[in-house]
């Protein structure tokens, strides 16, 4: 069967690609697991912030707030989002990190303010404050909590409004091209388009090899998270979303109960990611580092993985080697919150509209996401 456009993945960077084109294209998502957004997408904090990634990073995230704060009506009557604030905290050692961070985190949030450990104490009383531990942060009250199944499905039920469609469960098991157009086999059958977009996250070079296109360079990285509850009696639905200034904790409330994270970047191959006994000790010792709270019992525990290009900077362009083949990969730990940006370019490149204007006052261009910058 014929489309315009075929996109192999249906997480985030996929499906939400995916309902742009669909404006404008046929087009069929093709995802190999049984769930939309398995792998990453489905095991994410869930939470936009400006405390990762580099300057294009934020500013493909602060391009997409106004997405999840006022989507089109035609998706959702309700926001994506509900405000959160962000607090990043530094000891004596990471002061200097901090510093750099909030310079970073200046142009694009409005309502950034450095705090003493009084004022942290205030958002979460549990946080260990003085002498060799936190000592200072930065709240943003700007950040926000992301609703991804939400999202999913809005972008799901758009794709069919607009007559794509969406398969699951139904792994690519050839790939070809012939002529114009590249031929993709499944279980299901055969389906054909001229355009081809790989967004298979921690699958992306394995796609590209199966197409006979040449490798990116997306390393899958594993992360994990435990679920623990707070102290008896003691609600945290209004404390903020924390994270350290260097890359080695964070917690988040989730449904009474608190997320935290080491942080951790394992290398892992394109599987179906399991936490390990370390990386799981690891979680509750930064928890009880970080706080005076003890980890008494783990009430749950998950791996996700996150892909980056050598550069860590998302990518979406044409491959310059094979006609109609198109990369959307290297999300990193920042796909859910750069997706209606990165759609928007994707939508651009794929149908020749001009590119969006609010990414060039931000200052990303096509050059800065391609994946001819990663070529050699």
């Amino acid at each position: 069967m014929s489309h315009d456009v075929i996109v192999l993945g249906g997480g985030i960077a996929g499906i939400s690609a995916a309902a742009r084109l669909s404006k404008g294209a046929r087009v069929l998502v093709i995802e190999g697991e049984e769930q939309l957004g398995y792998h990453s997408s489905g095991r994410s904090a869930t939470f936009y912030h400006f405390g990762i990634g580099d300057r294009t990073v934020r500013a493909l995230t602060s391009f997409s707030r106004p997405f999840f704060e006022a989507p089109p009506r035609e998706l959702s009557q309700e926001p994506f989002c509900t405000p959160k604030p962000a607090l990043f905290v530094a000891r004596p050692d990471m002061l200097q990190a901090l510093n750099e961070l909030h310079r970073d985190m200046e142009r694009f949030s409005p309502d950034l303010e450095r705090i003493g450990t009084q004022a942290i104490l205030d958002l979460v009383p549990v946080l260990k404050v003085g002498n060799d531990a936190i000592v200072a942060g930065v709240v943003d009250r700007g950040g926000r909590k992301l609703d991804a199944n939400a999202l999913l499905q809005a972008f799901v039920r758009a794709v069919k409004r607009s007559g794509g469609e969406v398969m699951q469960g139904s792994p690519a098991l050839s790939i070809r091209r012939e002529g114009s157009q590249w031929h993709v086999t499944t279980a299901q059958g055969d389906w054909r388009a001229p355009v081809l977009v790989n967004a298979t996250g921690a699958w992306a070079d394995k796609t590209a090899a199966l197409a006979g296109v040449r490798p990116l360079g997306v390393s899958p990285l594993r992360r994990t998270i435990i679920v623990f509850d707070p102290p008896e009696g003691v609600s945290v639905a209004d404390w903020p979303f924390v994270k350290s200034a260097v890359n080695e904790f964070y917690m988040l409330p989730e449904a009474g109960r608190l997320l935290a994270s080491p942080v951790d970047e394992v290398p892992s191959g394109p599987v179906d990611a399991q936490p390990e006994d370390y990386d799981i000790a690891l979680a509750a010792y930064r928890v009880e580092e970080y706080t005076t709270m003890p980890v008494k019992r783990i009430a749950h525990r998950w791996a996700g993985l996150r892909s980056f290009t050598a550069d860590r900077i998302p990518t979406a362009g044409f491959s310059s080697e094979a006609p109609g083949f198109f990369w959307l990969a290297g999300q990193g730990g920042y796909g859910l919150q750069t997706a209606p940006a990165m759609a928007e370019a994707t939508a651009s490149l794929i149908l020749g509209t001009p590119w969006p204007e609010g990414l060039a006052e931000l200052g990303v261009m096509q050059d800065h996401i391609g994946p001819k910058r990663l070529s050699g």
